[in-house]
């Protein structure tokens, strides 16, 4: 049986197992410097990263960033980021599992709303958000910083 829950510090070689998966061409962060990463995205309220784990094993994850707002009446909002199922598990309902759990938290830090943005144009991926209760109703942009 799974358990969803928060990361801890224990679970960053299943995390950075699991970006691989996320993001191949991405270069390795040593465990070191993800150590301290991991520190400075906990050290602001709100955050968490959650995670399905069968076992020791880290299967499912996915972030949530909740962001101080001026406002909505001061209400914070959440974004969620860097969601990926281990290959070997996906479509068994812990992806939407841990979604869910960030769903949850962001409503009882109070935010209004909760946001994701998908790179993937997979009609089963995008399938997947809908069915977890996202809606497709905004349009999103984004700009990157030049390689150098």
């Amino acid at each position: 049986m799974s358990r969803i829950r928060r990361a801890s510090a224990a679970d960053l070689p299943g995390l950075l197992r699991l970006y691989a998966q996320l993001n191949p061409s991405d270069p390795a962060i040593p465990l070191v410097r993800a150590a301290e990463i991991f520190e400075q995205f906990h050290s602001c309220d709100g955050n968490a990263i959650f995670v399905a784990a069968l076992g020791d094993e880290i299967i499912a994850t996915c972030a949530l960033v909740v962001v101080a707002n001026l406002t909505r009446g001061g209400a914070p909002y959440g974004l969620i980021e860097n969601v990926v199922t281990d290959a070997g598990h996906r479509k068994l309902g812990f992806g939407r599992a841990v979604l869910r759990a960030a769903i949850s938290a962001a409503w009882e830090e109070g935010c209004y709303k909760v946001m994701l943005l998908t790179g993937s144009a997979n009609p089963a991926t995008l399938r997947f958000y809908l069915q977890t209760g996202f809606q497709q109703n905004k349009t999103g942009f984004q700009v990157r910083r030049p390689i150098s």
